[in-house]
């Protein structure tokens, strides 16, 4: 799969980049948009890695009903293909917290791992991950440097990817091209993929996740 993730050495992203995403919430006649993700893409040049941030939070109307405000931050090697280098996250849902520190060895694929849930003592663990085990933003990045020409419709891709203190697999496969419709934005070219998690004890595996991407040079999700 490494093959799959080929860099081209025209990025389809730049430092200074940044993305906002409405997150819509859709259950029978309710539809609407309760909240936001924003990315923003720096380059520290002394390390010779990219620094993606990525928050969300919900608006203050619905605060009231489940308040959500999401902190995530990611180090990754400009490398061929992307590797993680720090992670670390912030998240509040409802009444839930927890937060993450990872620091990634890409010699060994070990993830030393610090999880703090609520208020309590922070637990210390180690994670085995492999070259292609990922974190949540650079994962996000990585997508977007794919060699689609090297991507088969209908076949497996595995990929792997660490948060709290566990790391979960799954594979990805290319549906297709889809023509997508997105409300206020427009009617775009895409690549659509599923995205199917490994059952575990989190996940049951049964469900898939689709992801769109635009069919251009820039690989946006």
């Amino acid at each position: 799969s490494s093959a799959v993730f080929a860099q081209r050495a025209d990025l389809p992203y730049v430092p200074g980049e940044s993305l906002t995403y409405v997150v819509n919430y859709k259950w029978g006649a309710i539809n609407t948009d309760v909240g936001e993700a924003v990315t923003s893409l720096s380059y520290i040049d002394s390390l010779g890695l990219f620094h993606s941030v990525i928050t969300g939070k919900t608006y203050k109307f619905y605060d009231i009903i489940f308040k959500v405000r999401e902190h995530f931050e990611s180090k990754f090697y400009d490398e061929d293909p992307i590797r993680p280098h720090y992670f670390y996250r912030k998240t509040q849902e409802g009444r839930y917290r927890i937060q993450n520190t990872f620091h990634f060895d890409r010699d060994t694929n070990i993830i030393r791992a610090t999880v703090q849930k609520y208020d309590r003592v922070p637990v210390d663990t180690l994670l085995t991950g492999t070259g292609n085990t990922l974190d949540i933003p650079a994962l996000f990045y990585r997508v977007r440097t794919m060699d689609v020409d090297s991507v088969a419709e209908g076949v497996k891709y595995p990929i792997s990817f660490a948060i709290d203190d566990d790391v979960y697999n799954f594979y990805f496969i290319l549906v297709g091209k889809e023509e997508k419709k997105i409300r206020g934005l427009g009617t775009f070219n895409t690549l659509k993929f599923a995205v199917k998690l490994v059952a575990g004890s989190v996940f049951t595996g049964k469900d898939d996740m689709f992801i769109w991407v635009t069919d251009d040079e820039n690989k946006v999700p």
